[in-house]
């Protein structure tokens, strides 16, 4: 990865970060493998920019067909139509950045033998073949798909990033999970899996859910910014980042883990991370008070306001009865300009009103 500013280094921008001190080594994205499950609206883009970033290896998994009812999103072409999305997006990706490394995986994670089979990838899947990935990203789009992600990770204490987009197509959100230190999946499940309904009942025929390039687009950029941070150690990861396109409203959060959480594993993280905290040795914070420091004042010189507390009070007019605690931020003066009122300036010039103004 070279940092040679000429048009032909597909690098040079990315280096730039490191010249401008955003990032201490960029060079490290090429030792890094991040797994992406769900290649379509948000995982699609999300593998593409990773791509562009120069990351060292993508493992890609998705059982779905490419369709010409995709094509309102981004990344995937008409010409790619009813081949696996896995195969469409290895074939673009290679031709966008011929250094990554890809492993490609046309399966469902969810049935029993290709669950053992997805977490024995990322955990031996790595650049150096046998260690674990260093992320895993969840770009799936139902709630099954989630819990697997979520119990994979849990078992194994793999950190991963869960991401969605709603069905109105207007909101989306992506989260950090480190088990045992944060909320899993499983920790604040979400209505569907809480009532272990079959999500399969809920879509009725000829109907389905509304996506927006534009807000997949959010919601990918989001993610991959998150895994930059995460990676490169630079800036602050959001725990939680919410999205809202009707009020471009970005909640963030952070979710401490469930001790009663339905998930075995989650719970046995916890306990790991509780003995792991303990074993730290405590770092007190002292704050040292500042010293006010006096230029030398022989004269006795001091500062004292002209304005009293009631000309303070005057000029703020009345303050509304409020609940304690509450204060206004301002409030307008109590009387205002006389109607028609002007000042007289046409034969004054600024030295005198100034004078003026010192002689009140």
């Amino acid at each position: 990865m070279s940092a040679e500013v000429v048009d032909s280094n597909p690098y040079s921008r990315l280096m730039a970060l490191k010249r401008m001190g955003i990032v201490d080594d960029y060079e490290k994205i090429r030792t890094y493998t991040v797994a992406v499950v769900g290649v379509g609206g948000v995982g699609s883009v999300t593998a593409e920019m990773l791509t562009r970033c120069g990351i060292g290896k993508l493992l890609l998994f998705d059982y779905d067909k490419v369709e010409l009812a995709n094509m309102n999103r981004l990344f995937f072409q008409p010409h790619q139509a009813g081949l696996s999305k896995v195969e469409a997006a290895e074939h673009t990706l290679r031709n966008i950045n011929p250094d990554v490394s890809f492993e490609t995986y046309n399966y469902n994670i969810t049935t029993m033998e290709n669950f053992t089979h997805f977490m024995e990838r990322i955990s031996h899947g790595a650049l150096d073949e046998g260690k674990p990935v260093d992320l895993v990203l969840s770009c799936v789009d139902n709630f099954e798909a989630r819990m697997a992600i979520n119990t994979a990770c849990n078992e194994l204490g793999q950190t991963w990033m869960e991401s969605g987009v709603s069905e109105n197509a207007v909101s989306g959100h992506i989260q950090l999970i480190i088990p045992g230190e944060t909320a899993c999946f499983a920790c604040a499940p979400p209505l569907v899996v809480a009532a272990n309904i079959d999500e399969k009942t809920l879509k009725r025929e000829g109907v389905c859910a509304a996506s927006l390039p534009t807000t997949m687009g959010v919601v990918a950029g989001l993610l991959v910014q998150n895994v930059l941070k995460y990676l490169l150690k630079f800036g602050t990861v959001s725990y939680y980042l919410g999205y809202n396109a009707m009020q471009d409203f970005f909640p963030s959060m952070a979710m401490k883990a469930n001790p009663q959480c339905n998930d075995h594993y989650c719970r046995k993280q916890q306990e790991e991370y509780k003995k792991k905290e303990a074993a730290q040795p405590k770092v007190e914070i002292v704050e040292k008070e500042e010293e006010v420091v006096h230029e030398d004042n022989e004269w006795g010189i001091e500062l004292v306001s002209e304005i009293t507390e009631a000309d303070l009070q005057a000029a703020a007019g009345p303050v509304p009865d409020l609940p304690e605690g509450i204060t206004v931020a301002y409030t307008v003066p109590s009387e205002a300009p006389v109607e028609g009122e002007t000042v007289d300036v046409a034969d004054q010039s600024l030295e005198e009103l100034m004078a003026k103004m010192r002689n009140l």
